[in-house]
């Protein structure tokens, strides 16, 4: 059984249906859900709102929303606001956005790096209820705190996780984050060289490996039909391989494979575009990045990102019978 298992929930379903399946996922032992932000299609912060209402113990992340496009003093209200609907239940998962999603909205990803440190360390002194100056390069704020009139007025516990690709951000999350969403779409040996990454950012900080929490996004499309599972997922990773390419040089795909379907993908893809494509992705790649098949081979190609370093699975259903999922990875 794998322990503190979470739910990931994009954009693929109904947002009510949404509520139906974090209360399922809490009644069987899920740990959390967390809820995607990526392509413009759905704002991480009203459903986990909406999650947090109808749940009592499942902790709630956004995994992961931007460092570019909310303002600090906006971005730390937001979550004090999760905070003061479930208190000790948010988390707080960012992440560095991607081109050439970023670019087309007008944001330029200079100094990544930097731009992240920044974030977390005006939000952190935010959280913990000080007044504020600060001058760097990307936020200038002068004596700013959080005006909380009516409620609670004490530091709040919001961790903060980085979804981290490449190594030198995630040498920037062992320093300074309290843990990393490790990446999906990558095959379980990818996370070797990563929790190296996270080690040595940890020493610089006087950590160690094991005070930095790993959770793993994990696609994983969960059928007792064998070939549907690994169909439905075809389909996801046709999308994600043209669309974000950190993803597709994470996976070890082949760049003449991605440069194929994206030559028949638009942006927006549309269903037609990615019918058209899907046949592109090769089997074995499915079942090197993916938990994709029947119950029993989703358990133990999740278990093998757990033996890689993952201290917990964020399971993304990317179709098909979500409450299934559920139960093949239930711990009560």
């Amino acid at each position: 059984m794998i322990q503190r298992p979470a739910l990931y929930l994009q954009d693929s379903h109904d947002l009510r249906d949404g509520l139906d399946y974090v209360r399922y996922a809490e009644e069987k032992g899920f740990e959390a859900v967390w809820q995607a932000e990526s392509r413009l299609v759905r704002d991480a912060i009203v459903p986990m709102a909406a999650y947090a209402a109808v749940t009592e113990k499942l902790k709630v992340g956004s995994g992961v929303i931007n460092n570019w496009t909310r303002n600090i003093g906006l971005l730390a209200a937001t979550f004090l606001t999760l905070d003061d609907l479930a208190p000790g239940r948010i988390i707080c998962g960012i992440g560095a956005w991607w081109d050439p999603l970023a670019k087309n909205v007008g944001i330029e990803r200079k100094k990544p790096l930097l731009a992240m440190r920044e974030t977390i360390e005006v939000m952190r002194k935010l959280l913990n209820m000080e007044r504020v100056t600060y001058h760097g390069e990307f936020h200038h704020v002068d004596g700013i705190e959080l005006d909380v009139v009516h409620g609670r007025r004490e530091p709040r516990h919001v961790p903060i996780m980085i979804g981290a690709t490449g190594p030198q951000m995630m040498e920037l999350t062992g320093e300074i984050a309290d843990g990393a969403v490790l990446n999906y779409c990558v095959p379980p040996e990818y996370n070797d060289a990563a929790l190296e990454q996270l080690e040595a950012g940890a020493k610089k900080a006087g950590r160690s490996l094991d005070d930095i929490d790993r959770p793993q996004l994990v696609v994983c499309s969960v059928d007792h039909d064998h070939d549907k599972a690994i169909d439905t997922t075809r389909e996801l990773l046709c999308q994600y391989l043209a669309q974000q390419p950190h993803i597709a040089k994470a996976s070890g795909v082949s760049m003449d494979v991605v440069t194929e379907i994206q030559k028949i993908l638009g942006w927006p893809a549309t269903h037609e575009q990615i019918s058209a494509a899907k046949h592109l992705v090769p089997e074995d790649l499915i079942h090197r990045i993916t938990a994709s098949g029947t119950p029993d081979e989703a358990r133990a190609k999740a278990q093998q990102y757990i033996e890689h370093g993952a201290t917990s699975v964020i399971l993304y259903p990317v179709g098909g019978d979500v409450r299934l999922l559920i139960d093949t990875f239930a711990t009560k």
